[in-house]
């Protein structure tokens, strides 16, 4: 299996539009400015506080993987991604392999995100059932994504704008209530988010970084958006560095005034819905408030993940990785990849009805830290090992992202672990028979960026 490199401007493609603004935009939105207050509860329960500790080095350590991202996009600017990055730089096979765990990672995110949007909307409204709700949430999705990639940019500055005043709200009445607390005049009460005595150990806080990797899940995407990107060469990396950082400082800033609100030591009536009820605490009709909010966050998502799953099945349709004629079409009039938004509605629609959400989101990191490990090993190889000078700035970040992740993916639960064995290897089938037992030549289109 060989790979050619190319670039042409044949035929229909995709439209360079996004500005760095938006780029940054569509990360925060994917991985949601409120992405920690789903997992709060978990978070507070397995470190036995420590979060916002926890959330931080997790930032430090997807920083380094996303350095990876943003320096292999500076060398391919395509929509393959990881499949690309790791296909030039390792072998077209591994390539393939890499791909195919990425399609995993990402065609679950939209359908996780139809899940928990139909389950929680039924919860407002109950005069349509869930099985109706999955319909539209998978249907809206779908539409707005076919209409553009401008069009899904211009919902994500909405929904950002949206989340963020809803964080500020909720900011607000928790200052108010913590500096009508006894407690407001206690150090120690100020950090105790950061470092309890009482509570501390090694086993805890590595337990709770574990899992609060998780609110960084999806940062990659922007990688996906690099022939819609302006100047990808710069933009992509500066993108998911700032993106990780912002939600980084967020998530920490979110944790923090909930565990002060409700400590650790105090057991919540739904570990599931922690924050809104911490939130609550402070003010009743956030109550209310940040479920909504929580229910646009998840929308946002998995709005953003079916525009990352379209173009990662394009760039390898479009290598014949997967069939040309579907994956790697362009849709002439929106120049987005339509066939492969409809195939993603349609896998998010019937897996809905399918999975569970918790097995769903157990199921996710399986697919996205083999990518994670493929692309620092790329970055690793093209910056490093093959380079004429050796840079330590160019040794410690994919070492380091390579290592944590594959310590993570050890990690995962068994079913995460069986299921996602069992789609490798009916991918890894398909791809022996597509190409000829990794023979055929697959061609890397990189498309100008004029």
């Amino acid at each position: 299996m060989s790979t050619e490199a190319s670039t042409t401007n044949a035929g229909p493609r995709l439209r360079r539009t996004l500005t760095l603004r938006d780029l940054i935009l569509y990360g925060i939105i994917v991985i949601q400015p409120v992405a920690p207050m789903s997992a709060f509860g978990v978070l507070s329960t397995r470190g036995h506080g420590q979060v916002v500790t926890a959330i931080l080095i997790a930032m430090v350590a997807m920083l380094f993987t996303g350095i990876s991202y943003g320096r292999m996009a500076r060398a391919y600017p395509s929509a393959g991604s990881a499949f690309t990055y790791v296909a030039q730089e390792i072998n077209p096979a591994v390539g393939y392999v890499t791909g195919w765990s990425m399609v995993m990672d990402y065609m679950l995110n939209p359908l996780i995100c139809t899940i928990w949007c139909a389950e929680q909307a039924h919860e407002f409204a109950h005069g349509l059932p869930v099985w109706g709700w999955k319909i539209f949430f998978a249907g809206v999705f779908t539409l707005l994504n076919i209409r553009g990639i401008k069009t899904s940019a211009r919902v994500n500055t909405v929904m950002a704008a949206g989340m963020s005043a809803v964080i500020v709200i909720v900011f607000v009445a928790a200052i108010r209530y913590i500096h009508g607390t006894p407690h407001g005049a206690d150090p120690i009460y100020f950090t105790r988010p950061f470092y309890d005595p009482a509570t501390f150990t090694w086993g805890n806080l590595f337990g709770c970084t574990s899992i609060a990797v998780l609110t960084y899940i999806g940062f990659d995407g922007i990688s996906t958006l690099s022939e819609e990107a302006e100047n990808p060469r710069r933009n992509i990396m500066l993108a998911t560095v700032f993106t990780c950082v912002v939600i980084g400082a967020l998530s920490a800033a979110e944790v923090y005034i909930a565990q002060l609100v409700w400590p650790a030591s105090q057991a919540f009536p739904n570990e599931n819905t922690a924050y809104v009820f911490a939130a609550a605490r402070t003010w009743a009709p956030l109550f209310g408030i940040v479920g909504v909010t929580l229910i646009v966050a998840n929308f946002g998502s998995g709005l953003g993940a079916q525009i990352g799953a379209a173009r990662l099945l394009f760039g390898m349709g479009r290598s014949e990785a997967l069939p040309k004629s579907f994956f790697g079409a362009i849709d002439a009039k929106h120049h987005v990849p339509r066939n492969n938004v409809l195939f993603v509605g349609t896998v998010a629609l019937v897996g809905s009805f399918l999975l569970t959400y918790d097995l769903g989101l157990n199921m996710l990191n399986f697919g996205a830290l083999i990518a994670f490990m493929g692309v620092n090993a790329a970055a690793f190889l093209r910056y490093y090992w093959r380079a004429e000078e050796k840079k330590l700035g160019n040794l410690i970040p994919p070492i380091f992202g390579f290592i944590i992740c594959f310590l993570l993916w050890l990690n995962l639960s068994h079913p995460a672990m069986k299921i996602g064995s069992v789609w490798m290897a009916v991918g890894i089938a398909f791809g022996i028979w597509r190409t000829k037992g990794f023979t055929k030549q697959l061609s890397f289109e990189v498309p100008p960026e004029d």
